[in-house]
């Protein structure tokens, strides 16, 4: 199996993701400690609220439309241009001292994103074509984005030691330019076919056409959901667990995170080995009636010793990667070369939207009937939904599929490339969702 890093344009890609991550985490802590200097003990937690609710509403609601307003630049331009105007973003944060400037600065740096990310995505499987060293190549990202998680307030603690809370934004400022200048360096794949041409929103609205019409897809929106229903809770409460259960927050968050992080890096690292053998369905199934199962047990376990935490944890972490690591590739088996920005955007747009219901639901049970009970609860949810994508994503799943074209014209260039027989001019080919195959073949090869 050929490394990614072999490619140079997917190494100076990678370095520019890891420099994109490092500035979003720095991001993160900047506008915690914005909210609390600006709100106070007593409005911190609602600032903090109203930035993050702003923040899914960008990446839920805009980034299929910044993928089609982007569709006829040229991906390097339209990457170094959004990643410049976070960088430029960041600069005016370091002065805001009212509640609207910092929810509009930030509400620019999360449409900026919207439109960045699935446009980042979409260009790796172009960059590395074969499928196994693409795989690869999703388990460093996941890593990366693990990493990111766990390091982030550690390297924010070690700027803080120098400078104050707001040069934080400068710094978050500089991680993006290292990510511009990796950018300009890269060398970025032709997009192959012309952009498509028609109304507005309705290239706007292609990914999630495709997204609706592909059974797999409607698996992977709800197997990204089953796992945000029960990964919230560890996102949400585990700093609330260690404080209430532990008694010491401080001390004992960053290691059970640090455990999840551990998990998680060793899912992902096992993942491109699994799916040698076995179906991206079958692993991401694992992974999430994995969770499920993990976050049973342990809310059923009374008084668990640390060690047990850590394991739980380390589970989490793990069967995170499970799910959250191949659905690159089940995109890009999905979606043909020019439209596979549009089913990114459309990804990115639902599973945000996941994650918009399970962040406050984690928190709301967690309140309401305290935090075992509300695992026990997130979890029945995530593997209920789990059996819901196992009957809307079937077992037997080929990527090619015999299928029939009686509307197409014996001359019609799209029978001339993969050569049909018959009257109904059946032919097998790798099916996807389009123009000439807008339902979807229910017979397999």
């Amino acid at each position: 199996m050929t490394s990614p890093l072999s490619s140079p344009a997917f190494r100076r890609l990678f370095a520019a993701q890891i420099c994109s991550l490092v500035g979003v985490g720095l991001l993160t802590v900047a506008l915690s400690l914005a909210a609390y200097r600006i709100g106070g003990i007593a409005a911190g937690g609602k600032v903090l609220g109203l930035l993050l609710a702003l923040k899914m509403v960008a990446y839920v609601l805009l980034a299929p439309l910044a993928e089609t307003l982007l569709v006829n630049v040229s991906r390097k331009r339209a990457m170094v241009g959004l990643d410049l105007g976070r960088m430029l973003i960041l600069l005016p944060m370091v002065f805001v001292t009212e509640t609207w400037h910092v929810a509009g600065l930030a509400f620019v740096f999360f449409v900026l994103a919207a439109g960045f990310t699935p446009l980042f995505q979409s260009v790796i499987p172009d960059v590395l074509p074969e499928e196994e060293t693409y795989t690869r190549a999703l388990a460093w990202s996941r890593i990366a984005y693990t990493l990111e998680a766990v390091l982030s307030p550690v390297i924010a603690a070690a700027v803080l030691n120098l400078v104050t809370g707001e040069a934080l934004f400068v710094a978050a400022a500089l991680a993006f330019l290292g990510s511009v200048v990796a950018l300009l360096m890269a060398k970025f794949p032709a997009r192959g076919e012309a952009a498509r041409k028609g109304p507005f929103l309705k290239r706007a609205l292609r990914g999630m056409w495709i997204y609706g019409r592909t059974p797999r897809l409607r698996g992977l929106f709800l197997l990204n959901f089953a796992l945000s229903l029960a990964m919230a809770w560890v996102l949400v409460n585990s700093v609330v667990y260690a404080g209430a259960r532990l008694n010491d927050a401080e001390r004992f968050y960053p290691i059970l995170m640090a455990f999840y992080g551990v998990g998680a890096g060793l899912g992902a690292v096992f993942v491109p080995r699994l799916l040698i053998r076995y179906s991206e369905r079958s692993a991401m199934l694992a992974g999430a009636f994995g969770f499920a199962a993990a976050g049973a047990a342990f809310a059923l376990l009374p008084s668990p010793p640390l060690a047990f935490m850590a394991v739980a944890w380390i589970a989490f972490g793990a069967a995170s990667s499970l799910v959250l690591t191949p659905g690159g590739l089940v995109i890009t088996r999905s979606a043909s070369q020019t439209d596979r920005a549009a089913v990114f955007a459309a990804q990115f747009s639902l599973s945000h939207a996941g994650w918009l219901v399970a962040y406050p639901l984690a928190g709301w049970l967690a309140g309401t009937v305290s935090l075992e009970p509300a695992l026990l609860i997130l979890s029945g949810l995530c593997a209920l939904v789990a059996m819901m994508a196992m009957r809307v994503w079937p077992a037997h799943d080929p990527l090619e599929r015999l299928h029939s074209h009686p509307e197409l014209p014996d001359d019609h260039p799209h029978l001339r490339n993969v050569p049909a027989s018959g009257p109904q001019h059946r032919h097998v080919h790798a099916f996807r969702i389009d123009e000439f195959h807008p339902i979807w073949a229910r017979t397999a090869n």
